[in-house]
């Protein structure tokens, strides 16, 4: 005589148990494999379009570039536009140092940026959609900042409607600008790097810190001076 199981309420029918063995496996998947949100490429490519006049006092816009770059998030997601200056003013007689790479004057203007959704800067802190103009700081030189940064070159923003003019501004009213385009008592900076790419513009992983760069290149006279930052990532603190 065969016995036949006894069921329970916790029996599902064959058909039933199989959708749910399968949704499961397929669940376990989604979580291994699925790549978080954090870690999505960055692309750039040339952007035929003026810059946000309307948003910008005169002055700094006719510094501006007719033409801009635009930073891709993902497959298709705007993550920000950029517009150098026409040309950069430097010293001649510049030399770089293994702290200082780049000529500029701290307080001076590189150029405009226009987040279309909200990113972060270099400290992790929210970078909210809108327009700043983006100006050339040196991280100071104190033990609060030692091994956040592998050079003293920063670029700092500035929300647009808090600017007067396309001169260079004072260190201390830069940081206080800075600062408040952050909402912190820190300013809301990108760190510059050390110039690495063969093409422009362009951007590059760095899979050890997890940085997204971007390189770009300006003007500086009759020559052409690249610059690379930290478009995406934070500082190892």
């Amino acid at each position: 005589m065969v016995r036949s199981r006894a069921t329970t309420k916790f029996d599902l029918p064959p058909a039933k148990a199989f959708y749910m063995r399968t949704s499961i496996l397929t669940l376990l998947f989604i979580c291994l494999f699925a790549v978080p949100a954090s870690s999505a490429d960055y692309r750039v490519e040339p952007l035929k379009e003026a810059p946000p006049v309307d948003d910008l006092k005169k002055e700094i816009a006719g510094k501006l570039r007719t033409e801009g770059v635009r930073v891709i998030r993902g497959t298709k997601t705007t993550f920000c536009d950029v517009w150098l200056c026409q040309k950069w003013e430097a010293p001649a007689d510049f030399k770089p140092t293994p702290e200082v790479l780049y000529p500029f004057r701290p307080g001076q203007l590189i150029g405009v940026a226009r987040f279309a959704r909200k990113g972060a800067d270099f400290r992790d802190q929210d970078i909210s959609s809108g327009v700043y103009t983006i100006r050339y700081g040196q991280q100071p030189v104190d033990g609060s900042h030692v091994g956040t940064s592998p050079t003293r070159d920063f670029l700092l923003l500035v929300r647009a409607e808090d600017e007067q003019d396309a001169g260079p501004t004072g260190v201390e009213e830069l940081v206080e600008r800075s600062s408040a385009a952050a909402e912190s008592s820190h300013p809301c900076l990108l760190s510059m790097q050390r110039l690495a790419a063969k093409s422009f513009p362009s951007t590059r992983h760095n899979e050890e810190t997890d940085w997204w760069i971007l390189a770009l290149q300006g003007t500086v006279g009759d020559k052409q001076l690249p610059i690379e930052f930290v478009i995406s990532g934070v500082a190892a603190e």
